[in-house]
């Protein structure tokens, strides 16, 4: 699963970054960066197609179907599994017709040693921002507001994340973004072949302070790499 992530960005790389790879000048968006530690139930940075272009805004991370009974289903679903979005109830009409984007430039995944949990960080070589297939859809509460929110697509783990979780977010880059995207696109077998593990020769990982077990704690340390024998902190 992807539990945690960051986007340790300034909001002036994220303009260049939306201007560069999606055509988006001076969005209209209040969203604090840098993050070391962006954590379930928080807003996070998403990417849509409204069919005729790109736009970026935010959205609560926790999917909360439109048919739910208690918009706290969402605490539960803050991934969905790639390989089975067309067949659950919950998620088959955001995969074919909500998808989306969740820009970050890195992952946290936690190895288990005996009882207790190691945090790693996973990146692309480059450091550069990426994109995370999601799903995002609307929730209207009892009140009549609205609840805009999302999911991690996630698939089997490759190499590099593999040593330490079985699972890794969908990372869609290139080609696969741009069908990702592609509001037309609504045939989930012209989307299916573009769920699987981003190349492991692209990527890279690291061990990192248990800081970031606590979303509480959203501070560059949690981002810097320690030695696996050390790699508990306190503030």
């Amino acid at each position: 699963m992807c539990g945690r992530f960051t986007i340790a960005v300034t909001k002036q790389e994220l303009l260049t970054y939306l201007r560069e790879e999606y055509g988006i000048s001076s969005p209209n968006i209040d969203f604090a960066l840098p993050r070391y530690n962006v954590a379930p139930s928080q807003d996070v940075l998403a990417v849509i197609h409204d069919g005729d272009k790109y736009r970026v805004g935010t959205l609560k991370w926790g999917f909360v179907p439109h048919f739910a009974k208690d918009e706290r289903v969402g605490h539960k679903m803050i991934n969905a599994r790639g390989e089975t979005l067309h067949e659950k109830p919950s998620f088959s009409s955001s995969f074919r017709k909500k998808r989306c984007v969740i820009l970050a430039d890195g992952f946290y995944e936690w190895q288990r040693s005996g009882t207790s949990k190691r945090p790693y960080r996973f990146a692309l070589k480059d450091g550069r921002l990426f994109a995370m297939a999601g799903l995002y859809g609307t929730y209207s509460r009892p009140d009549g507001s609205k609840l805009h929110t999302c999911t991690i697509v996630t698939t089997p783990a490759n190499d590099i994340v593999g040593g330490v979780h079985e699972r890794m977010p969908l990372i869609v880059e290139g080609e696969n973004r741009r069908v990702w995207l592609d509001a037309k696109v609504q045939n989930p077998e012209q989307v299916i072949p573009y769920i699987k593990p981003f190349p492991a020769n692209s990527m890279q990982g690291y061990p990192v302070s248990t800081l970031v077990n606590s979303p509480k704690n959203d501070v560059e340390t949690c981002i810097e790499e320690v030695p696996t024998d050390t790699s508990k902190h306190q503030l």
